[in-house]
């Protein structure tokens, strides 16, 4: 079995998906990492535990563990590197190239530093000039864009370094909305925590508070009711379905062809209300809570809810036909913003930006929970790696949670939607994980004492899946830059925390 030797002395942390948990010296660290990078595991997530006692600020370099998570073919590897205060650790950056980032990111929260070549800041922003990489060479030039930009959204900068319009080079530079997410966690109780996890980043609010109750289920043996379950299952669908929706109509917009605007926003619109009837939110930030959902929904707004999403099926089989036969939009899309299976690989694209470039992992699929067990999903695909790739990925996966609300209210079992979850022991650690619309969503959650949370590490694949947009534009002219960013529609909010 591939990565066997890494799950080596594990200890199960919990079932759904499985998790194994397993301590590691610097040495061990390294060669599981490798054995499991060679076997074609991913790093899902890379964070620093709770300091040691009298360590606690942002910033100290206390003693703590640090954890990272791989997903593999027997289930999620927690391996954890217990660290003294003022030790470096050994990166993975050479292995996983995006960790880099995620390392940056510990240093400057917490002080642990990484033995990598890269130690700029990543989330402070002080005084002083950023090391941008320099591109020299005649005719080269700098375009910064941000980190304000004109359109509503949060900060980012980008620097482009160019040659007329082609782009030779983009750098960004993140973290300007780092706002104590993870601190703020630790003044909340554990049987409250899923809703500011459901904020961490609101448009994937569903897939965040799913995993947070996850790992506190599992840390609590607590069992959600088969109903609770299949209820959760019908809020993420509905939160890709929106998404997926308003990206469609947005690149659309971006090509040119504002018709596409117009008639996405019309349906996702449509979507939101039968959602708010059937559920009580729009955005169903509040749907899932420990032990299972607020909210069991009564048979008629549940039927409303079902015919609105056939609607929707068959009038974005049109638009579909439209977007395909519409020659300016076909233009644009095809060959813009291309990143390879082999390319994809190497970076760890992840989600439904890495299944339109050949890598087909959708944890709905490959480890699944209730009710995806049943529910046989049918995975999208696509091997171009370019921003038609990508929008045939979003259709595609469209239609299929569109099947997948209509079996979940055809089959909705009946009893209970929610059972009791008794407060973890301090100390406990769980660990959740779930198939987002952008990828796999991870919660790592420690409990302290009181019913406390000592320590909760919210992660987005955004975090994978950024660097990966820097290659993307490589090759192509600046005003495409707006239409390959939105093919990819990253979460600030969900990296800077």
């Amino acid at each position: 079995m591939p990565g066997a030797r890494a799950f080596e002395d594990a200890r199960l942390l919990g079932t759904r998906p499985p998790v194994f948990g397993r301590e590691a010296g610097a040495r061990a660290w390294r060669e599981c990492a490798r054995e499991l990078a060679a076997d074609g595991a991913r790093l899902v997530a890379l964070w620093a535990g709770s300091a040691s006692a009298g360590t606690g600020a942002e910033g100290s370099a206390g003693a703590r563990t640090l954890y990272a998570a791989y997903l593999a073919a027997r289930g999620v590897l927690l391996l954890e590197l217990p660290l003294a205060a003022g030790a470096r650790y050994p990166g993975l950056q050479d292995l996983y190239p995006f960790a880099s980032r995620m390392q940056r990111a510990i240093a400057d929260a917490t002080g642990l530093q990484a033995i990598d070549e890269d130690t700029r800041p990543w989330l402070r922003h002080g005084p002083g000039p950023y090391a941008f990489v320099r591109v020299a060479g005649e005719g080269v030039h700098e375009i910064p864009v941000g980190p304000v930009h004109a359109g509503i959204i949060e900060p980012g900068h980008f620097r482009f370094s160019v040659v007329g319009e082609k782009v030779l080079r983009l750098e960004e530079r993140l973290g300007y909305v780092h706002k104590g997410i993870e601190q703020r966690f630790e003044e909340l109780a554990l049987l409250d925590g899923q809703r500011l996890a459901a904020r961490v980043s609101g448009d994937s609010g569903v897939a965040f508070s799913w995993a947070y109750c996850q790992a506190l289920e599992s840390m609590a043996g607590a069992e959600p009711p088969r109903r609770a379950a299949w209820l959760r299952a019908l809020g993420l669908e509905l939160e890709r379905i929106a998404n997926h929706l308003g990206d469609l109509g947005a690149l659309g917009n971006d090509a040119g062809f504002a018709f596409g605007l117009a008639q996405f926003s019309r349906l996702k619109e449509s979507l939101l209300r039968a959602t708010a009837a059937a559920l009580g939110q729009r955005y169903l930030l509040d749907l899932v809570v420990p032990g299972g959902v607020a909210v069991d929904p009564e048979p008629a707004p549940l039927a409303a809810l079902d015919a609105c999403v056939t609607a929707i099926a068959a009038e974005a089989e049109v638009l579909r036909d439209i977007y395909a036969d519409h020659a300016g939009v076909r233009d644009r899309f095809a060959g813009t913003g291309m990143v390879s299976p082999e390319l994809a690989r190497q970076l760890g694209l992840t989600g439904l930006a890495g299944r339109a470039s050949g890598q087909r992992y959708d944890l709905r699929v490959d480890l699944p929970v209730p009710p995806y067990d049943v529910l046989a999903v049918r995975p999208a695909a696509s091997e171009e790696g370019d921003v038609a790739a990508r929008v045939a990925v979003r259709f595609d996966e469209l239609f299929e949670s569109c099947r997948l609300v209509q079996a979940i209210v055809a089959a909705l079992p009946p009893g209970a939607a929610r059972t009791a979850v008794a407060v973890p022991p301090a100390g406990a650690l769980g660990i959740g994980i779930v198939e987002g619309w952008r990828g796999p969503v991870l919660v790592a959650l420690e409990a302290g004492a009181g019913g406390a949370i000592r320590r909760c590490h919210p992660h987005d694949p955004s975090w994978q899946n950024w660097p990966v947009l820097e290659h993307a534009v490589i090759g192509n002219i600046v005003p495409d830059f707006p239409l390959i960013n939105k093919s990819f529609n990253l979460s600030y909010s969900g990296h800077d925390l």
